[in-house]
């Protein structure tokens, strides 16, 4: 693609016809082909693609991290006119964290878990602006207040794993700027998080870009995040540049097949007014036309298939609690309150979606229901057996009613068995077939699944993500249940395979007339999947109803907050929605003699409670 010279002046970053190439004793594989941009001052330039496009690698080309024994660069990189590609390492080493700033996608591992965090930003100071100690201290006090981090001057002597994952993607921003760079690169900084602190974390970066007219170069897969930050947008696909353009131009007259891919599988709130039923993404092939419309085929007439169907699993009062042990004799120090008192029932055929931020007991509640985590109390009747009665035996057989899909499905694969006896393995666990009839079985999931049969003896590592979850969902219909929990099942997938999984999960809903208990944090997602949902907050469902109800009419400010945290698709919009309030997300950790308070419902509509809540609590 030819994109016309800006004169280095203009230009705060320039990069002409950049190669990356690895090398490995199979060969050399080119993965970002001649590709051109520019980033001026003050915009902020969005390279958006999936996995593989060769966008992060173009991150690290810039920044001269890559390996320069395992890869080869070409062309030039020009950052205020002088080009990166030919300066000695002592020299780049002074351009990283001093005239370019980076944040990562998963600050945890990007910070030193030895280190205090205040020591970590210090040393920054000291080594690129020659600070003394204690001016870097007061420097790092004044940094962590420019990125909201509550009571600064107290967090410096902290560690890491002390603050929540947005407090440390603000720890890693107050790095970033600790140099004053003309240049800020982030690479999916806000992926890891949940959608509210997702929106803290884009607010803060467009008010310190306004502040400092700094220059950003934002890396994402997520269209949302880029119609609510970026200027210019640069769309990549298999290494190669395919569309370059204003925000607003890409999101309204895209010009490629790819881009109005992308831009069709984005969920959208609000797309599935006037229909009680979930409804499948429509995924354009490469070679189609523009897209129809995004609006969801309304069906305000028709009836949910589900209000008549049998009780597939009923929770009532479910507890599930964590015990946390002092060092000095492993004396009782409290317990973490993953789980408390909640109650819910799911049918045959019917979805039911549990939101709410990482840290909420979500995750918890579908691992308890599993009996993979041991409930303090409460009742889990999946097809009229209470699992909380069952003996070790009477257990493993029940699991063949329920499965259970994880978010990572390379880390639920064994790496060394084939899928085709990954597959076959719970049948004959559980005594359901033989070996040589496992096999045919194994043909017809795949074909299920959408995968083909002779794909059977690959090892996992030989599929791409959303087939290594396709072969998740295979497995776990391998013994028939009648539910599924899926934990997460969708969040670590780019966008369009995302879309496509949803849509399997649908067509083998309507086929076989499962039961999904739907985790997730992505709130436009579950809209797109939900019959009910179910919002949990600090161990408890603080709202429950038709999924509907719940989007269309929310009642608690929890559910308020989620929903209003959700990245608008659309970039005329942005500026639009009142900031979010920087907060740190309350601890369910009580004392060990803490009595759970009884907490009061109502029923707002049919179908649709809401608990009372403290009003001053909520007041923001």
């Amino acid at each position: 693609m030819k994109i016309e010279r800006v004169s280095v002046v203009e230009t705060v970053l320039s990069v002409r016809n950049l190669e990356v190439a690895f090398l490995s004793g199979h060969g050399r594989s080119q993965v970002v082909n001649g590709i051109s941009f520019d980033v001026n001052p003050g915009e902020t330039l969005a390279i958006v693609g999936e996995s593989g496009s060769g966008k992060s690698v173009t991150s690290l080309a810039i920044t001269r991290l890559l390996d320069a024994r395992s890869s080869e660069v070409k062309g030039q990189i020009l950052l205020n006119g002088r080009d990166l590609t030919v300066l000695p390492e002592r020299e780049m080493r002074k351009v990283r964290g001093g005239e370019i700033g980076m944040i990562f996608q998963e600050p945890m591992t990007s910070l030193n878990p030895v280190l205090p965090v205040g020591k970590q930003l210090s040393e920054t100071l000291v080594l690129h602006r020659k600070m003394s100690v204690s001016e870097a201290r007061a420097e790092t006090v004044r940094l962590f207040d420019r990125v909201s981090i509550p009571a600064a001057a107290t967090r410096l002597d902290d560690f890491p794993h002390q603050f929540s994952g947005g407090m440390r993607q603000r720890v890693m921003i107050a790095m970033a700027l600790a140099c004053r760079p003309k240049l800020l690169i982030a690479d999916e900084p806000t992926t890891a998080l949940d959608v509210t602190i997702q929106a803290e974390i884009l607010q803060l970066l467009r008010q310190l870009q306004a502040e400092e007219q700094m220059s950003i170069l934002f890396i994402t897969h997520d269209m949302g995040v880029v119609a609510e930050i970026a200027h210019r947008t640069l769309v990549m696909f298999r290494g190669n540049l395919v569309e370059h353009g204003d925000t607003v131009d890409i999101f309204h007259e895209p010009k490629n097949n790819y881009t109005r891919t992308l831009l069709a599988a984005v969920p959208r709130l609000g797309s599935m007014t006037g229909t009680s039923e979930p409804a499948h993404f429509v995924l354009p092939f490469q070679d189609q036309q523009p897209l129809p419309p995004q609006k969801a085929e309304t069906s305000s007439t028709r009836k949910p298939t589900t209000e008549k169907a049998p009780t597939v699993l009923e929770v009532r009062d479910l507890v599930t609690r964590f015990d946390i042990n002092n060092g000095f004799m492993g004396r009782l120090g409290g317990r973490v309150h993953a789980v408390e008192n909640i109650s819910f029932n799911l049918k045959a055929g019917e979805t039911l979606s549990v939101v709410g931020e990482s840290g909420c007991g979500k995750s918890t509640t579908g691992r308890s229901i599993m009996r993979l985590e041991h409930p303090l109390s409460g009742e889990i009747v999946v097809d009229g057996q209470d699992l909380m009665k069952c003996s070790a035996a009477e257990l493993r057989k029940a699991r063949t009613k329920m499965q259970m899909i994880f978010q990572d499905p390379y880390a639920s694969l064994n790496p060394r068995i084939r899928i085709g006896d990954a597959i076959a393995e719970p049948m004959l666990l559980h005594g359901m077939t033989n070996r040589r009839e496992s096999k045919d079985r194994v043909a017809q999931l795949l074909r299920e699944v959408g995968l083909l049969p002779d794909m059977m003896r690959r090892f996992p590592h030989e599929f791409s993500g959303g087939q290594r979850q396709r072969i998740s969902i295979a497995r776990a219909l391998a013994v028939r249940p009648k539910l599924i929990i899926a934990d997460e099942a969708v969040s670590a997938l780019d966008v369009s395979v995302k879309a496509q999984v949803v849509n399997l999960m649908l067509d083998l809903q309507k086929g076989m007339n499962l039961s999904y208990l739907f985790i997730s944090h992505d709130m436009a997602v579950v809209e797109r999947i939900s019959h009910r949902v179910a919002v949990m907050y600090l161990g408890e469902i603080v709202e429950i109803g038709p999924r509907a109800s719940i989007f269309g009419n929310p009642m608690h400010p929890y559910t308020k907050r989620l929903l209003s945290a959700v990245p608008v698709p659309e970039p005329r919009e942005r500026g639009k929605r009142p900031a979010p309030p920087i907060r740190e997300l309350p601890s369910p950790i009580r004392p060990p003699n803490y009595i759970a308070p009884k907490r009061e419902y109502r029923e707002v509509s049919a179908g649709h409670i809401c608990q009372e809540w403290d009003r001053s609590e909520w007041a923001q």
